[in-house]
């Protein structure tokens, strides 16, 4: 695919994904214009998954009280053809996870790292 310009190409895009077996994403937003869509997914699997396939250069990592709850958000961009296309996974954490919550991967932290 060479340019997201209609919805019907944004939403083949994530068909394509689908079809060579990635999980369907669990929130799907697409902002009128195609210029942005966005995609959530419900676990770390899905998400290395998703932004393998998509080819996604931007990480980041962002860690936030929600409540009295502490959530790690992690991101993975990219923009094909002036459609920035993120992929974000949210993850509820505890103190007891602090030392690894700035971590882009916390699969890849050795065991007796943690």
């Amino acid at each position: 695919m060479t340019e997201l310009a209609t919805r019907a190409q944004a939403f083949g895009l994530i068909a394509e994904g689908v079809a060579v077996g990635l999980s369907a994403p669990w929130r799907l937003y697409l902002a009128r214009g195609c210029r942005y869509l966005s995609l959530s997914v419900g676990d770390r699997a899905e998400w290395n998954a998703w932004r393998t396939h998509l080819g996604c250069p931007e990480l980041s990592v962002r860690v936030y009280d929600a409540g009295g709850e502490i959530r790690r958000s992690s991101v993975a961009e990219v923009v094909l053809d002036g459609c920035r296309i993120s992929v974000e996974l949210v993850e509820e954490v505890s103190t007891d996870d602090l030392d690894r919550l700035l971590v882009a991967d916390p699969s890849s932290v050795e065991p007796e790292e943690r």
